[in-house]
C-alpha cells in the first residue's frame, strides 16, 4: 500500500505543500478503491474525474491490462492551481498513466453520448454527486450508467456526523445548499445535498441493488477547512446578491455563517466529514 502511494505521488510530481496536501487526498482514495475491490485488468468509467485524484489510483490498481476511461463536464480549463486539462496530461505521461484516458466538455446526459452495454467492469462516481443541479439528475444519470457497466462504485460525504469538530463542515454544505435553491446557474461545490439514504433511494430507482455500503473515516482530509473557507468567503459575498431570497431565510443563512465565523475566530479544528462508500450491481 505504502509503495502503491509513493508511485502516485511520484506521477502526480507535486511539490511541498501541494505534494503533503495531495499525499493525504490520495491515501483516502486508496481507502475507497480497496473498499470497492477495483481489480487487476478492470475497464472502469469514471464519471467526473475531475484533475484526477481518483483516476491516478485507479489507475495504479488496474494496472498495465486494464482501462480507466475518466470523463468531467468541466472545459479543460477549469480548475486551479492547475488545470483539469493540464492535470490530465501530467497522470497520462507519467509512468502510470498507460491505462488512463480522459476526456473534459463530456456531459454523459447529453442525447447521443452511449460507452455502449456492459463496456465496462466497474462505473466510478466519487465524490461527486454534490455537484449535481438536483436529486432527479443524479437518478437520470444512474440509469444511464446502468446500461455502461456491471457495478457502481459510488463514494460521497456523510452528513451523519460523530465526532463535534466535523460540525463546522456539514455547516458549511447546508449554507452552500441552502443558497442554491435561489440560484439559477452555479458553479458552487455544492448545489444538492444528498444524505446516503437519498442516494440508495436514487440508485434503487435507477436500476441499481445496493450490496455493500461502510463510512470511511476522513482520515486528516482537509476538505472540511476548505468548505468552511468557501462558505465564509464566496458564499458570503454572494449572499446579498441573491434575488428572490425571503426574509427569513436571508436571516437563518446569516445565522449560520455568523456561527461559522464564530467557529473559525475561536480557532477551532476543523475535522472533514467521513466518507460514505457504496458498490451496487
Amino acid at each position: 500500500m505504502d509503495d502503491m502511494l509513493e508511485t502516485i505521488l511520484d506521477s502526480l510530481g507535486l511539490e511541498g505543500k501541494m505534494a503533503e496536501v495531495q499525499r493525504v487526498q490520495t491515501a483516502h482514495r486508496m481507502r475507497l478503491a480497496e473498499f470497492w475491490g477495483i481489480r487487476q485488468g478492470a475497464r472502469v468509467l469514471e464519471i467526473g474525474c475531475g484533475q484526477g485524484d481518483t483516476t491516478a489510483v485507479l489507475a495504479c490498481r488496474v494496472g498495465p491490462s486494464g482501462l480507466v476511461r475518466g470523463v468531467d463536464i468541466a472545459p479543460p480549463g477549469y480548475g486551479a492551481p492547475m488545470t483539469v486539462g493540464e492535470a490530465a496530461a501530467r497522470l497520462q505521461q507519467s509512468r502510470i498513466g498507460g491505462p488512463v484516458r480522459m476526456e473534459f466538455g463530456l456531459d454523459v446526459l447529453q442525447d447521443g453520448v452511449d460507452f455502449g452495454e456492459n463496456a465496462y467492469d466497474e462505473i466510478v462516481f466519487s465524490h461527486s454527486s454534490w455537484y449535481l443541479q438536483s436529486p432527479e439528475q443524479l437518478e437520470r444519470l444512474l440509469a444511464r450508467a446502468r446500461r455502461w457497466g456491471r457495478r457502481l462504485c459510488f463514494a460521497e460525504w456523510d452528513p451523519r456526523i460523530g465526532r463535534i469538530g466535523q460540525l463546522p463542515h456539514l455547516l458549511a454544505v447546508l449554507v452552500q445548499a441552502q443558497a442554491e435553491c435561489f440560484k439559477t446557474d452555479s458553479e458552487a461545490n455544492v448545489r444538492t445535498l444528498l444524505a446516503p439514504a437519498d442516494i440508495r433511494r436514487i440508485a434503487h430507482s435507477a436500476g441499481w441493488s445496493v450490496d455493500e455500503e461502510a463510512t470511511l473515516p476522513a482520515g486528516g482530509l482537509q476538505d472540511g477547512g476548505w468548505e468552511v473557507d468557501l462558505a465564509l468567503g464566496e458564499q458570503a459575498e454572494e449572499l446579498p446578491r441573491l434575488h428572490g431570497l425571503p426574509r427569513k431565510s436571508r436571516q437563518l443563512l446569516e445565522s449560520q455563517l455568523g456561527l461559522l465565523a464564530a467557529y473559525a475566530s475561536a480557532g477551532s479544528s476543523f475535522e472533514s466529514m467521513d466518507s460514505w462508500a457504496m458498490t451496487a450491481g
